[in-house]
């Protein structure tokens, strides 16, 4: 049955009338048809909006997750560059497997499918996490794009992906003891890393505010290029003395910034599972040990800048030192007076240990309070030890703390005191971050008196012209410098085969700028070095290769013909008065 084409088109005017009014031309119904598209399409993309406002969100919701431990996502950290703006730590995106167990549909399926595509996931605590009540899940974290296109081939129903934030490190282990690692959710947990945590990182994370990467970059005074050199000297050093760790680390002793640090072994921390290898600490800021005859340099400097001591002071080395059952020896002995500067540069331990015993022991043990070395000593790094201190110090203990047995300090640590000595007496406390001189200056202690910074200056460099440093003296930097060998503590007693050896480096001597530390634990003769293995025989070459390196990138020129440490150093001081 037709329907009645007069009552179609009293509908139609009735419609138009309604929506028009009476009497409205055709102009006006274009417009108003217009206005109604507009609306329509306008509420389109509201709809639109707000799916993608509330999808938004809904990742956000993930990332908020930071209470749930495993179901936490991976956010954003700050780059962190080396003092020059190389990257030595930055974020990259990477898409990570997820599961929500309440919309599959089959999961003995799923675990069939998915350990077929990642052999590596374990069926059984797949399955556990695929069969629980919960609203998600991590399968596999930081999955590659090819694993992922192939899950997604897959299509099975409450499998998805989220990208997260994956933390790598360009320069594998060239830098790790100092910038640490993080865990698989981008939390820091060791060196720098944990410490941009403690600076209220973890905290944004918690709060879901740091999702983005607008976070200023973090500057290191770290120097990428010298790290690349000292490294390569310090692998190099411990394979040719067969050694069982080595280090390395430059100071800068007029701000007090680290530009340089090496402990080997290293790990990569692209590869977080090294990190946990016992061998592969730090050796410079955790470790603590007795540091041998560097600490010569403290015993005189406190005698000197007390005034019980001068620089024409004679002392009487002819005899051992008898403590009971103990003797202390000379590694070359004399059998005769000698001057305070002969004490240095023969590195006598008998003459050092009766400098300390003209201070006093109470003196002794308070000069060194006051070089902070029997304290922890608190940088950046979380890492650090608690120096090994005499509980009972009598006499014997500063006889032997003289020339660096009977007190185990962190390497940092020690180069941090003897920094004081050449750089005018101030103790700066060392840190990893950039800083300026006025701010070292601020933060700064006057600690020995100027003009014996001075007599130190010329006694290190006096024994790299003729004492035991003689093998680090690089021509055209001025070097002066220091060894220390001292024998490791094995069962309660010391193994003179087992040796520590060290060695100390100011450059330049006359006015220095930077301080070098090289350290080998354990190394062995070669015929090259004749069958000895103390530190002037193997840590001050390498200091020397180390030095030649580094010199020109530290903006060091080169100085030749310039005159011994008596007439520039010393000199110096008498006409400045």
């Amino acid at each position: 049955m037709s329907a009645n084409p007069q009552n179609n088109t009293r509908w139609q005017r009735m419609l138009s009338s309604l929506l028009y009014g009476k009497d409205v031309d055709r102009n006006v119904k274009a417009k108003a048809r217009l206005g109604l598209a507009v609306v329509i399409f306008a509420g389109v993309y509201c709809v639109i909006a707000a799916k993608l406002v509330m999808f938004a969100y809904m990742g956000e919701g993930h990332g908020g997750r930071r209470t749930v431990g495993q179901d936490a996502v991976a956010t954003a950290r700050p780059d962190i560059l080396d003092r020059r703006g190389e990257i030595l730590a930055t974020d990259v995106k990477s898409p990570s497997l997820f599961a929500e167990p309440r919309k599959l549909i089959d999961v003995d399926e799923a675990v069939e499918l998915l350990t077929a595509t990642l052999p590596d996931l374990d069926a059984r605590e797949l399955r556990d996490r695929l069969s629980s009540k919960r609203g998600f899940v991590w399968l596999k974290r930081e999955i590659t794009p090819k694993q992922q296109r192939e899950v997604h081939r897959l299509g099975i129903p409450g499998i998805g992906f989220l990208t997260e934030n994956k933390r790598v490190y360009p320069n594998g282990p060239v830098v790790s003891h100092e910038i640490g690692l993080v865990n698989i959710d981008n939390q820091g947990i060791a060196g720098m890393e944990k410490w941009l945590d403690t600076q209220g990182l973890a905290a944004l994370h918690m709060a879901g505010l740091a999702s983005d990467r607008q976070m200023q970059p973090v500057d290191l005074a770290l120097d990428l290029r010298v790290q690349f050199a000292m490294r390569d000297e310090i692998v190099k050093a411990r394979e040719k003395f067969k050694a069982k760790a080595a280090a390395g680390l430059i100071l800068n002793v007029n701000t007090g910034e680290i530009v340089s640090m090496v402990s080997e072994p290293d790990f990569d921390p692209n590869n977080p599972k090294e990190a946990n290898d016992p061998t592969r600490i730090n050796r410079l800021t955790t470790g603590v040990y007795e540091m041998g005859s560097t600490f010569k340099i403290l015993t005189l400097a406190m005698a000197l800048d007390s005034g019980k001591a001068t620089m024409n002071s004679m002392w009487d080395v002819r005899q051992p030192l008898h403590y009971g059952h103990f003797a202390i020896h000379d590694y070359e002995p004399m059998h005769r007076l000698i001057s305070l500067p002969e004490v240095f540069t023969f590195s006598s331990n008998i003459g050092a240990a009766k400098i300390a015993l003209a201070c006093g022991v109470d003196a002794h043990k308070a000069f060194l309070k006051k070089m902070g070395l029997l304290d922890r000593l608190r940088t950046e790094l979380p890492e650090s030890a608690e120096p090994i201190v005499p509980k009972h110090w009598g006499e014997l203990n500063t006889v032997t703390i003289a020339f660096g047995h009977g007190l185990s300090v962190a390497p940092l640590q020690a180069l941090m005191a003897v920094a004081a000595t050449v750089n005018g007496g101030l103790l700066i406390p060392p840190t990893f971050l950039k800083r300026t001189r006025e701010q070292a200056l601020a933060l700064g202690k006057q600690v020995i008196k100027p003009e014996t910074s001075v007599k130190l200056r010329y006694l290190l460099r006096l024994n790299a012209e003729k004492g035991t440093a003689t093998k680090a003296n690089v021509p055209g930097y001025y070097v002066g410098g220091k060894t220390g060998t001292a024998e490791k503590v094995v069962n309660g007693r010391y193994a003179k085969h087992k040796l520590l050896t060290d060695f100390m480096a100011v450059l330049p001597a006359d006015k220095p700028k930077y301080l070098m530390l090289i350290m080998l634990d354990e190394p062995q003769p070669t015929p090259e070095t004749h069958g000895f293995a103390t530190a002037g025989w193997n840590a001050a070459p390498t200091a020397a290769k180390v030095i030649a390196r580094v010199a020109p990138l530290l903006d060091l020129e080169p100085r030749f013909d310039l005159p011994p440490a008596d007439q520039l150093i010393l000199a110096n001081q008498v006409a400045s008065r």
